[in-house]
């Protein structure tokens, strides 16, 4: 089963300074029907303007990564982390027991645009952790990169869930595939671009809720940037 969703069905919030659109449930957006997909509870696309951002705050009980798309962003902790990472790293913390954080734009001109993804983890008061990798722009061109996994996982970024996330940039003409195991589903993000997926198109900020198949056929329409993640159906 595929099951599109078109960007300007999205919430989107505007708050002056940040723009955020929606995917699930959150903040002064609040919609029983769609509270998750599994284990990911939140991916927000946020746009945050120059010299501005989210200041210090706590988090409990949650696996959080950036996925930085455009801009810099700057993250600083309660555990004495203090790092900038720009276009196609990421960044990682989970916030188990509680951690506090801030992450900033501190650009004078250009806008910081980043994937805030959130995952349920598998219990509840894990010790608080951070990492990151900076990834390359040839680690993703024109083949999947994993860039997030489960700690018996692949990936340079291992979080405490069961997931994978993979990113790709796709030049235009090029097809991917990638075998969907059983009781696997994904959650696929077109972040740049535009793609088709089996059959399905998928234009800039669109998503797509994949259940019960067995294979993705990847194909890129023009240049194409895309994000996805794979989880346990639940």
């Amino acid at each position: 089963m595929f099951k599109k969703i078109p960007s300007d069905t999205m919430y989107v919030a505007k708050h002056g300074w940040l723009e955020s659109r929606f995917h699930f449930s959150f903040a002064d957006y609040y919609n029983p029907q769609n509270m998750n997909f599994g284990v990911l509870r939140v991916l927000n696309d946020d746009i945050v303007h120059p010299e501005s951002g989210f200041g210090m705050h706590e988090h409990h009980d949650m696996e959080i990564i950036s996925y930085v798309v455009d801009g810099e962003i700057t993250h600083k902790d309660s555990m004495g982390n203090d790092r900038t990472l720009k276009r196609g790293e990421v960044q990682y913390m989970s916030a188990g027991t509680g951690v506090f954080h801030s992450e900033y734009n501190h650009s004078k001109e250009k806008d910081l645009r980043l994937l805030q993804i959130w995952i349920l983890p598998p219990k509840k008061g894990l010790k608080p952790i951070y990492g990151e990798e900076l990834y390359t722009y040839n680690d993703r061109y024109n083949k999947l990169l994993n860039i997030v996994s489960s700690q018996e996982g692949n990936a340079q970024v291992k979080i405490h869930q069961d997931v994978n996330l993979y990113v790709c940039e796709l030049d235009a003409g090029k097809s991917i595939e990638y075998e969907i195991f059983a009781n696997k589903q994904i959650y696929f993000v077109q972040i740049e671009g535009s793609s088709t997926i089996n059959t399905f198109t998928l234009n800039a900020s669109d998503a797509m809720e994949i259940v019960g198949e067995k294979v993705l056929h990847i194909s890129s329409n023009e240049k194409s940037h895309f994000l996805f993640i794979e989880m346990n159906v639940s």
